[in-house]
């Protein structure tokens, strides 16, 4: 792996460092910058890393056409235009100074999905730490040479694309100065079934491209997310709302606060648990080693009477010698008489 750290706003990311956890307000403030504030007060409050948001607007990602190929056609935006979906799901761009300053306020970094050149202009204008690239524009490789050029760490989303357009999109963006990454695995459903994820591919975006991985999470709960820890994911992104039916284009797949809660604390549960290879016993284990099994002596035995299944057991507590000895006993005669409930110890054969 060429980097295995970057840092946003001075937040390590990488193996060593807790996963960074990105709440995406997406489409979930309805048309109202007072919930987009209260989202991500929540977000603050719940352990996330990180706000994001996603800067375009129906006239600058597709355009006024009724025609068939502009339809969504099954799903949750069944039989919109693509234009009356953003037109309803756009973030104003007159909102962006207030919830920087917002962000600023809470002590949360904030971010943002451009879609077009004019964003990322406005986006330079916020001084915006990093950017994100969704999945739906990694086949755009002049944005993605644009945003490579502000020098700024970048986060892609890989959900519909193969390994070439990966592997083009990661050129494009090292050769135009980008030098922090991470590609996050996706799948591009709303919501996406976790059995359709694939996590053992988050480990694989690592090796192959040589880059940090990490997860963009559309399923409905945390498993998927918190599992994706243990795979190597560095970064997981989840979009959050206020309520998960409140009617909005993204609420429906979104976690509500005490999920974003629990995934920031699960998640980075996760990440400790996996530590390092170890075949030590730990800490917690110190104590209770007194209570493994061991050979006792379980029925008085006199001097020279042979040991035999009646009177040696193994049994807990783990203060006689161990039971890998039992074979070796058995049969043989005591040395002295031994009382019942005495350790067993090797000593003790003839």
């Amino acid at each position: 792996m060429k980097n295995n750290v970057i840092s946003i706003n001075g937040r390590k990311i990488g193996p060593e460092y807790p996963p960074y956890i990105i709440a995406e307000l997406s489409a979930n403030h309805n048309g109202d910058i007072n919930r987009a504030f209260q989202i991500m007060e929540e977000a603050k409050k719940s352990g996330a890393d990180a706000i994001k948001l996603q800067t375009y607007t129906h006239e600058t990602i597709t355009m006024d056409c009724d025609s068939e190929e502009f339809k969504i056609r099954g799903g949750l935006w069944d039989g919109q235009t693509l234009y009356e979906l953003y037109k309803g799901a756009h973030m104003p761009w007159e909102w962006h100074k207030p919830l920087f300053e917002k962000a600023k306020e809470l002590n949360i970094t904030i971010f943002s999905s451009p879609f077009d050149f004019t964003a990322v202009d406005l986006l330079e204008e916020l001084d915006a730490p990093a950017y994100k690239i969704a999945s739906f524009e990694l086949v755009d490789l002049p944005l993605i040479k644009r945003v490579a050029q502000t020098g700024k760490p970048m986060i892609m989303s890989t959900g519909m694309a193969n390994e070439e357009e990966i592997k083009e999109a990661i050129q494009v963006a090292r050769d135009n100065g980008c030098k922090e990454l991470v590609v996050l695995h996706c799948v591009s459903g709303y919501p996406a079934p976790a059995e359709q994820y694939n996590l053992k591919t988050i480990a694989d975006i690592s090796e192959r491209f040589g880059v940090l991985s990490g997860l963009s999470d559309h399923t409905i709960d945390n498993a998927t997310a918190v599992a994706s820890v243990v795979l190597g994911a560095c970064l997981i992104e989840k979009h959050v709302t206020m309520d998960r039916n409140g009617g909005g284009a993204d609420d429906s797949f979104s976690l509500e606060p005490h999920e974003l809660t629990q995934l920031c604390k699960d998640a980075k549960t996760a990440w400790k648990a996996m530590g390092k290879i170890n075949y030590e016993r730990t800490e917690a284990e110190i104590g209770n080693v007194k209570f493994r099994r061991s050979l006792y002596v379980v029925k008085d035995i006199k001097e020279g009477e042979a040991y035999t299944p009646e009177n040696i057991k193994s049994i807990r507590p783990g203060f006689g010698c161990a039971p890998k000895h039992y074979e070796l006993i058995i049969g043989k005669k005591s040395m002295l008489n031994l009382k019942k409930g005495q350790p067993f110890l090797l000593k003790y054969i003839e």
